[in-house]
């Protein structure tokens, strides 16, 4: 097994990168991180570096964002609305490369890698818990609340505060993706893994929902693509991960070395060039309950330990 301790990131790295310094390079192979202890988004450098990381010297943060020290948001209250940062994914529209974060505390952002300023963000308040996000084509933003226990498509194209909205229940909404090989927003809940259909108008969507599949588990948290076999998502509940082929509207469980290493997954992503796992799952070792310092690596197996963190998600910094 590989593994590498990295130690306490500078300040909990509030340091060791600029609150919004410019990234715009390629990505294979970094990963991007959560941290709920520094507040920050966290692109880290290639598993292959992280593995000869020796630190301290060279930290392995190549890029960080929060919203904390966003000059462009202090009207949303993000020492509120920040707190519990829970997701972030790479899209690129219009040729620029775009991070989308969610936060428990109720942001919901879509933030210019090149330049660190919002193209869309809104508060949505911490009691719907918002927790997953997602870009679509058009430019309109749909966000899976947890508390809220719905997925909304709002009229983002529109303006960067725009709030207009479409509504979609759905209990203990965790994940949102769009898939261009269906046209459909999946969106996962407690129970079920449901195909919307976007109509109306960018100004004034609709979400409509066309297929669904109830869970084989119940607790429906992670959904990303496979990357190694586009068509099929991945699937977290709390006692299991899958794959979903919508072809065959059927999951397949998915086996790791450590059948432990399966239950309570908060992501899980496959890196397209190496086809190796990677995940992420509390320890409940620290003060944190629902986070941990530990990415996992599967297929080899392998573990990085990031001292002073306490992450939530970890994801293959692709743009899917």
């Amino acid at each position: 097994m590989l593994s590498r301790t990295l130690p306490a990131l500078c300040l909990a790295l509030l340091l060791c990168a600029p609150a919004s310094r410019a990234y715009a390079t390629s990505s294979d192979g970094e990963v991007v991180a959560v941290d709920q202890e520094s507040r920050r988004v966290l692109v880290l450098e290639t598993a292959e570096e992280l593995m000869d990381y020796q630190g301290p010297d060279r930290p392995p943060v190549v890029w960080s964002w929060g919203a904390d020290r966003a000059p462009d948001l202090g009207d949303l209250g993000p020492a509120h609305s920040w707190t519990n940062p829970d997701e972030a994914k790479s899209r690129i529209l219009e040729d620029r490369r775009y991070l989308l974060t969610t936060a428990s505390g109720g942001l919901a952002a879509v933030v210019d890698t090149a330049t660190g300023r919002s193209r869309w963000a809104v508060d949505l308040g911490e009691a719907v818990n918002p927790h997953s996000i997602e870009l679509l084509p058009d430019g309109n933003v749909a966000v899976a609340a947890s508390g809220g226990g719905w997925v909304r498509l709002y009229a983002a194209s529109q303006g960067p505060r725009v709030t207009a909205h479409a509504t979609f229940r759905l209990p203990g909404a965790h994940g949102v993706y769009w898939d261009e090989r269906t046209g459909l927003l999946w969106a996962l809940g407690d129970g079920e893994l449901t195909g919307l259909r976007v109509g109306g108008t960018p100004a004034e969507p609709a979400l409509g929902a066309v297929r669904s599949a109830p869970l084989p588990d119940r607790g429906g948290h992670d959904l990303a693509p496979v990357l190694g076999a586009p068509g099929r998502f991945w699937v977290s509940t709390l006692n299991g991960l899958w794959q979903f082929d919508p072809a065959a509207d059927g999951f397949t469980p998915v086996r790791l070395a450590d059948p432990a290493a399966e239950q309570d997954v908060k992501s899980i992503g496959d890196d397209p060039g190496t086809g190796r796992l990677l995940t992420v799952a509390p320890d409940h070792r620290g003060p944190c309950d629902w986070c941990t310092s530990v990415i996992r690596l599967h297929r080899p197996e392998g573990t990085w330990t990031l001292g002073g963190t306490q992450l939530y998600k970890a994801r293959w910094w692709a743009t899917w």
